[in-house]
């Protein structure tokens, strides 16, 4: 890493500390026009749209945009290796400020939950740096991102809407971190797309539909992501919820990028089997850390 490339890590400090800050602000916030309870059958439409008037949870959003522009800003100075992993220890740091508001300390499940997360996650995303690739975002390439979105749209929104009652604090959070996963990914397809028409000397709006096809489904699937997200916030535990957004959106995102995005050409073995284990890792790590949250709220 050259020496620019270290003005990364402070900034994706940042961004951890305000991920971590303002997503327990905000489900202060959803717990005041909520209901606090089991964090079934999520949010009501007017609870959703009363939050845009609660002072704390507006507060909260606008850490969590911060710690996003942090991120992408990070990025730009250093490689995901790196930042993705200093990203992850916004899970510890939301861990520790929920059991000192609560005035308790960590269990040890609890402890060993996000252990197994952190250590998965870093695995994860530094293999994927090490040994994929790049290339070049064809026309199939998009819409194969865009139907596997539409398909993830309509599976987890219908469970959603056929079985709101019957769903756990695990669904949607894992839920969410797959949504917000595919928002990473339809992300980087715009910005690729835009890259290459620059560099052809061509206006950043001559991308093509399909482009503007992706920034339609950011919008779609991040808001069902958003909505997922909030209404886990009646659980009570949100750690568990910023676990959605640094364990599974990062494996989610990676993932979907060697099957769609032709990153996957020329990687060794050796690195899907590191994959398959770490991302299994990284999900039980969320299951423990789900049912140590209950124990101990």
């Amino acid at each position: 890493m050259t020496p620019l490339g270290y003005v990364g890590i402070p900034i994706a400090l940042l961004g951890a500390v305000l991920l971590s800050f303002g997503s327990a602000v905000q489900q202060r916030g959803v717990t005041e026009v909520g209901r606090r309870g089991d964090g079934k059958g999520g949010l009501a439409i007017r609870q959703m749209l009363s939050l845009a008037a609660n002072r704390e949870w507006l507060l909260g959003t606008v850490m969590v945009i911060l710690a996003i522009v942090c991120q992408l800003t990070a990025l730009g100075f250093s490689p995901l290796a790196v930042v993705q992993p200093i990203g992850v220890f916004a899970l510890v740091i939301t861990a520790a400020i929920s059991a000192r508001s609560l005035h308790r300390s960590l269990g040890r499940a609890a402890i060993r939950a996000i252990a197994a997360c952190v250590i998965a996650v870093v695995v994860f995303v530094t293999v994927a740096a090490l040994t994929t690739r790049v290339s070049a975002i064809t026309n199939t390439d998009v819409i194969v991102v865009l139907i596997l979105a539409t398909i993830v749209v309509i599976g987890l929104g219908g469970t959603f809407l056929l079985r709101r009652k019957r769903l756990t604090r695990v669904f949607l959070v894992l839920a969410s971190g797959v949504l917000f996963g595919f928002v990473a990914t339809l992300a980087k397809v715009i910005i690729g797309r835009v890259e290459t028409v620059v560099a052809a000397h061509q206006s950043p709006f001559s991308v093509g539909g399909l482009t503007y096809l992706c920034l339609l489904g950011i919008v779609v699937v991040g808001s069902l992501g958003q909505y997922l997200q909030q209404s886990a916030f009646t659980s009570g535990s949100p750690e568990l919820v910023v676990a959605g957004l640094t364990v599974v959106d990062p494996i989610v995102g990676v993932t979907v990028g060697l099957a769609a995005l032709g990153e996957a050409a020329g990687t060794p073995a050796w690195s899907f089997v590191v994959f398959v284990v770490a991302g299994v890792v990284a999900v039980i790590g969320v299951l423990l850390l789900s049912r140590a949250s209950a124990r101990e709220t």
